[in-house]
């Protein structure tokens, strides 16, 4: 056994003193803590306001039977139960894993395999906490397309993955900054599945999305009856993510008595429940992303200073799709590939009009507004050439010939003597433009957006500046 189980509670029921002794003395050389029950009430009495990691049970007992604990539903069903027998082979193996335990052991057995059916068990039961926290989420792009506008960016995570190949364990944490839609989830992914854990669990949450009254039970898991609803013990994120990777997005949306213990974990490489009385030891490679510059953050108030300077490590800042434009063609490929196939158009390109469009527009959603224009055009193309936001729809005046090779500013106009700021009378005549197309609509944006040519997204945009 490895550290990874250092400090489980394990509950040992066996009549037989020597096997009880033998069993009590290797999971105390492997620094478990153990407690140990000769029949079954004694073992009731053991379970009486205490938790456990692990129960070890022999079936037959001079007062009853192991099997009637798991009959009983007292149990949590977080708490890994593995039955020992002698006798009753499959049968009772079959019986035990009906009604709840994990594992059996026929006896006489080695205490090595002990051990090895303790990693399985909890293997098995960090895996079902991961895929009930999948079955939650929706499902996250893991792939990437760097081009050259990320090349320093590409150098800085391969030299991050050559490090963390020589560290194997206790890798540092990784802080990703930038404005939303910019890859952060997509890069942690790519981060994980590049590295020397990419056949460990990778964990994600938005932790802007859990309400604060959960926030800690989530994160760290709690032990049964810590709180009003807390009927069963429950392993948190960090321990599902033993090994692996937890990827913390919006982390500055956690309080700050959660980032303490966040540090914690950092600095500790162990965690605690909430209602825990012990600390259990984890080695999961921590990713955190935040939408708000977390340095001003700090000055603010609004983020611990201490957890700050210990993510700063290795920071990466992902840049705005607007200082991509070198790529934006081949980024509009790369989405378009997934695209095609889920939609089942392998016909569907970007027209001459749409690589234009691409090119002019500036993406304040960024990757994601990119991903959404383009699925977009995919279901209103009818499988044509997309040519996305400047043939949104017939009569928009961006690519009506007519509209388009008419002047829109007043004949007696001229340009005046003492000049003028280009940029701030383009920006206005924008703003009017937008606010005659919304009175034209009834300030319908979707219609407004589709005569103006250009994304809902952005017309959302234009109207929030």
């Amino acid at each position: 056994m490895d550290g990874s189980l250092k400090g489980l509670e394990v509950l040992v029921i066996e009549d037989e003193p020597l096997l009880r002794l033998e069993i009590v003395d290797f999971l105390e050389s492997r620094e478990l803590e153990v407690i140990a029950a000769g029949d079954l009430s004694e073992a009731v009495n053991c379970l009486e306001g205490r938790t456990y990691d692990l129960i070890l049970a022999d079936v037959n007992l001079p007062d009853g039977s192991s099997m009637d604990l798991l009959r009983s539903g007292t149990l949590s069903a977080n708490i890994g139960v593995i039955i020992m027998t002698a006798d009753g082979g499959v049968d009772i193996a079959v019986e035990a894993m009906r009604l709840g335990a994990g594992d059996y052991l026929s006896k006489p057995f080695d205490p090595e395999e002990l051990a090895l059916v303790i990693h399985r068990l909890i293997r098995s039961r960090k895996q079902e906490r991961i895929a009930t926290h999948h079955r939650k989420q929706a499902s996250v792009e893991g792939g990437f397309y760097f081009g050259e506008a990320m090349t320093e960016m590409k150098a800085k995570l391969e030299l991050i993955l050559e490090a963390d190949e020589r560290l194997e364990h206790k890798l540092p944490p990784i802080l990703l900054q930038g404005e939303t839609g910019t890859g952060k989830s997509s890069i942690a992914r790519w981060i994980h599945q590049n590295g020397p854990r990419a056949d460990k669990p990778f964990v994600e949450i938005n932790c802007a999305a859990l309400p604060e009254t959960l926030a800690e039970s989530e994160l760290f898991g709690h032990e049964k009856g810590s709180f009003t609803d807390a009927k069963s013990d429950r392993l948190g994120l960090f321990e599902a993510a033993d090994g692996g990777t937890l990827f913390l997005d919006e982390i500055g949306s956690l309080s700050s008595g959660i980032q303490a213990k966040i540090l914690t974990a950092i600095e500790l490489h162990e965690i605690r429940r909430v209602g825990g009385r012990k600390s259990i030891a984890i080695d999961a490679r921590l990713i955190v992303a935040s939408l708000e510059d977390l340095p001003t953050a700090v000055q603010a108030g609004r983020f611990r200073e201490d957890l700050y300077h210990r993510l700063d490590l290795l920071c990466l800042t992902m840049p705005p799709l607007r200082e991509r434009k070198a790529d934006i063609e081949a980024l509009a490929e790369f989405f378009l590939t997934s695209l095609r196939e889920r939609y089942r158009a392998p016909d569907v390109v970007l027209s001459p009009l749409g690589v234009r469009y691409l090119k002019a527009y500036e993406w304040p959603g960024n990757l994601r507004e990119l991903s959404h224009e383009l699925e977009r055009g995919i279901i209103f193309s009818g499988g044509k050439a997309l040519d996305l936001g400047e043939t949104a729809a017939s009569g928009s005046t961006a690519v009506n010939e007519e509209a388009g090779n008419a002047s829109m500013r007043h004949p007696t106009w001229s340009v005046p003597d003492e000049g003028f700021d280009l940029q701030t009378a383009m920006k206005a005549l924008e703003n009017e433009l937008i606010e005659e197309t919304l009175e034209a609509v009834d300030g319908n944006i979707s219609a407004a957006a589709r005569r103006l040519g250009v994304p809902r997204d952005y017309l959302r945009y234009r109207l929030e500046r």
